[in-house]
């Protein structure tokens, strides 16, 4: 679900704001057009919410810092020697340090409180570090959805402010994107919702200049439901489906403009 589909640019009106070009000055001139390497498509973007945007799991009822805890458990090398867990990586890592290894979630599962009681302590202190990083600004007062309570009492970051960061960075080097949030689980709307504000209002206290970029949200969450005729996406008055063929469904998400999403289904 983390993946990007790239298609055709296609024109775009200037005074258009329902897609996601925010470099077109007044006057129609392109400020983009000479920079360097410029991408000449537009990007769909998909991303997964929970433990990916989102540091909690709704369908697993995961709190932010059992969700962090979670993660770490899958990035953390080791392997099994003569039937004892051996650690190969010192640090948290996306990648494999070398053949063989394995993470601790591959090979054990979920582990409730994998750096606190479990044989994750190790990395404790990188926990520590993250849950800081996602703390809410302790001068701001709690907003009902940006912000949420952890297990542990305090504020964090319901959305990683990392995803906001990286909105502004797209449009600053000049690219066309649409994003469409996919998830199993039912938290779409409230995402939607926070979204929206963040984007169209400047309700983040750490990013209020966000309506600048002229971004607009599909507030309508979708659907994808799998039959044995196939699959449908159903976005309010919009069905698409796989019966039609799967290059209908693949250019129905590839025109997606602003910022929207569908429940996944997990025969999908």
């Amino acid at each position: 679900m983390y993946n990007s589909e790239r298609i055709p640019e296609t024109s775009i009106d200037q005074n258009q704001t329902n897609g996601c070009r925010s470099d077109v000055n007044s006057d129609g001139a392109d400020p983009t057009d000479s920079i360097p390497g410029r991408p000449s498509r537009r990007f769909v973007l998909h991303f997964d919410l929970n433990n990916t945007i989102l540091v909690s799991d709704a369908v697993t009822r995961q709190g932010t810092v059992a969700a962090l805890e979670y993660f770490l458990s899958t990035v953390a090398w080791g392997r099994m020697t003569k039937g004892k867990w051996e650690w190969l990586s010192e640090a948290p890592s996306l990648l494999q340090p070398c053949e063989g290894a394995i993470t601790y979630y591959t090979q054990f599962g979920r582990v409730a409180g994998f750096t606190t009681v479990g044989p994750g302590r190790r990395f404790r202190k990188v926990l520590e570090e993250h849950l800081e990083l996602l703390r809410w600004p302790s001068d701001i007062p709690a907003d009902k959805e940006l912000s949420v309570k952890a297990e542990d009492g305090k504020l964090y970051h319901w959305i990683l402010p990392s995803f906001f960061q990286m909105l502004q960075d797209l449009a600053s080097q000049g690219v066309e994107f649409s994003i469409l949030f996919r998830t199993f689980g039912s938290d779409l709307p409230r995402v939607l919702n926070a979204v929206k504000r963040a984007v169209e209002q400047g309700s983040h206290p750490l990013f209020p200049d966000l309506p600048a970029l002229k971004l607009r949200v599909n507030m309508t969450a979708g659907r994808i439901r799998c039959s044995g005729k196939g699959a449908t996406l159903i976005r309010g008055e919009e069905h698409v489906s796989t019966r039609d063929g799967e290059q209908h469904v693949y250019q129905y998400l590839s025109t997606a403009e602003g910022l929207g999403g569908f429940q996944d289904h997990f025969d999908w």
